[in-house]
């Protein structure tokens, strides 16, 4: 099951960022980030074995690349190489989509946009700035939400709530039954009040020799 999960995250993150599609390898899948100062790639393990995860530590000589798994971090830190160093970890989260019809907020304005398999909802203010956002990469069946964002002088006036829960409304009408997403724990306490459950903590590590 949470194996599944990380595999929809890993293709839809890819989906919804643009990057070249995963590829497979050995321990699972590796996707190669551009335009991003502080990541050249990411491996991804869907499941967290000691010895598939030395492989894949031993595999990476490029500086700032990642390695993302579903695991306590305490699990696998002994079985990193060298020059690897463990980041704040993440949750990977799924929820069964339910429509809500939401009401954007007052004073505020929404706009929804779908660009090939990637959909926007964005929400702005009365001057036309952009207060909050989120997107979603559609597979199909599943749909991946990524990069929520509030801005800070809008945020605790339920814009988060009212974006996640757009998305969710038009993943339905697409035919989308299942949502996932990786989250921060910030992120988690939003997306816990809105129905997604926590499948497992995702472990992070970079390269940083």
């Amino acid at each position: 099951m949470v194996a599944d999960i990380v595999r929809t995250w890993v293709a839809g993150w890819a989906v919804s960022r643009r990057t070249p599609p995963p590829a497979k390898k050995p321990w699972g899948f590796y996707i190669e980030v551009a335009g991003n100062p502080d990541e050249v790639g990411r491996h991804v393990l869907p499941e967290a074995e000691e010895s598939l995860v030395r492989s894949a530590a031993a595999s990476v000589s490029v500086p700032r690349t990642w390695m993302k798994m579903p695991a306590e971090p305490e699990e696998i830190e002994s079985w990193l190489s060298q020059g690897w160093v463990m980041e704040e970890s993440g949750h990977l989260m799924a929820v069964d989509l339910m429509a809500t019809n939401p009401v954007v907020p007052a004073g505020y304005t929404a706009t929804v946009e779908t660009i090939g398999a990637v959909t926007y909802a964005r929400v702005l203010d009365a001057a036309g700035e952009q207060a909050a956002q989120g997107q979603m990469a559609s597979l199909g069946e599943a749909v991946v939400v990524d990069r929520m964002v509030t801005e800070e002088a809008h945020r605790r006036r339920g814009l988060g709530n009212f974006v996640m829960r757009t998305l969710a409304d038009h993943a339905l009408e697409t035919g989308a039954v299942l949502g996932v997403l990786g989250a921060t724990d910030a992120g988690r306490a939003l997306y816990e009040t809105l129905g997604w459950k926590k499948h497992a903590t995702l472990a992070e590590c970079i390269y940083r020799p």
